[in-house]
């Protein structure tokens, strides 16, 4: 079966401009899903809207997250008859459509945006005008990739929230508890060797063992929400809700004035859900800096969430602490002595040359394990090594 659209006839590559769409929404298409997704309409056809949306997303989506953005932004691309002509210059204005109007996902919303070259501060003013796709070029990211969090305009900081979700953090694993059946393990695996015997004449010939199981350290993270720290909390948030995915033990709390748990916020799928949920949770954001008093609340209120010593902490602030240097010293003390490991994330690290001076910092910098910076997205793709070279001192 040949697809084609019987007004344009351009169907195809109306599949393909939608998985260069789901690309900008931060999901992982490469012109191999892309392919399949051809194979896919060709195999299930276009009668059935049901049915072709089924099979894309069976081909296109490979993350439970990214259910909810691809069932919103196929509805939104393949809603308008006369979107085929728009999808040849790889855009889709916001609509002229006869649906309602509704709320979208960021990342939809970004998808759906009219592409332009980096760095263009205005978008054309006839969608029209456009005759090609201007996709970033390797210069400007890599420009991008050391460029200050802090520094970013508004068009780069959107970006940048999309590439931070793509940079992995595999925290160090440890032995667990728990054993599984292996080859090398120190315990012999009885049960198994047993029910092996008759096979071999009720002799116990090969025995069969059990080894430890390794899992992710239990994390806990800090997120300073301070005025000073308003431009890199978000992207941090992002950052962590997605590398982190995959830790069955993360506590994340957020710290201004007082301590916010955003543990709930964490365990929701979709990052931009989380970042809505959070900021709804947040009520003292870019205020003051009291991580002394944020501690004592986590110490009265959220001790079990520390692991058996276990736990490795991550504090993310710039020290720049208002609050009295003696309750924080206090509660750090009582911190360090019950996690693993203490990680500070300093934003201001950036400046070479940098010496802790402040009431907070000093303090932070003298109960720390270790101090990295996270000021540009090189930092981050550099914080995974930083963790392990931490874990062996």
């Amino acid at each position: 079966m040949l697809l084609g659209d019987a007004r344009r006839g351009k169907f195809t590559e109306n599949i393909s401009g939608f998985g260069r769409a789901l690309r900008r929404a931060g999901l992982h298409v490469d012109s191999a899903r892309i392919a399949l997704a051809h194979e896919a309409a060709q195999v299930v056809g276009v009668g059935e809207r049901e049915d072709f949306s089924a099979a894309m997303e069976a081909v296109l989506v490979t993350r439970e997250a990214d259910r909810a953005v691809f069932r919103e932004l196929f509805d939104a691309w393949f809603r308008d008859p006369e979107i085929a002509h728009k999808l040849l210059a790889q855009m889709l204005p916001s609509a002229e459509g006869k649906a309602e109007p509704k709320k979208r996902r960021p990342r939809v919303a970004e998808a759906l945006a009219p592409q332009r070259r980096f760095g263009q501060q205005q978008a054309p003013k006839n969608d029209k005008e456009v005759q090609f796709d201007a996709a970033m070029t390797a210069s400007d990211l890599a420009l991008l990739k050391h460029a200050d969090f802090n520094a970013l305009s508004a068009g780069e900081f959107r970006l940048v929230e999309r590439l931070v979700r793509d940079i992995a953090l595999p925290v160090p694993r440890i032995p667990g508890r728990r054993t599984r059946p292996g080859s090398r393990g120190a315990r012999l695996d009885w049960s198994r060797s047993i029910r092996r015997a008759p096979h071999t004449g009720g002799e116990l010939l090969l025995l069969r063992r059990l080894q430890q199981q390794t899992q992710p350290l239990p994390l806990l993270v800090l997120v300073d929400v301070s005025g000073s720290m308003e431009r890199y909390a978000r992207l941090l948030l992002a950052f962590l809700h997605a590398a982190t995915h995959g830790n069955r033990r993360r506590d994340v709390f957020a710290f201004g004035t007082h301590l916010t748990d955003l543990t709930p916020a964490f365990r929701l799928g979709d990052t931009d859900a989380m970042l809505a949920a959070a900021g709804d949770a947040i009520d003292d954001f870019a205020g003051g800096t009291r991580l002394g008093e944020s501690l004592a609340t986590l110490r009265q209120k959220f001790a079990r969430r520390l692991v058996g010593r276990r736990t490795l902490v991550l504090v993310i602030t710039d020290g720049l602490d208002t609050g009295d240097a003696g309750e924080l010293d206090r509660e750090l003390a009582w911190l360090t002595h019950r996690c693993r490991r203490l990680l500070w994330l300093n934003p201001l690290l950036r400046y070479e040359g940098y010496a802790p001076l402040a009431r907070g910092a000093v303090v932070l910098d003298r109960h720390a394990h270790g101090a990295l910076a996270v000021h540009n997205l090189e930092k981050l793709e550099d914080l995974a090594a930083g963790l392990a070279a931490l874990l062996q001192n």
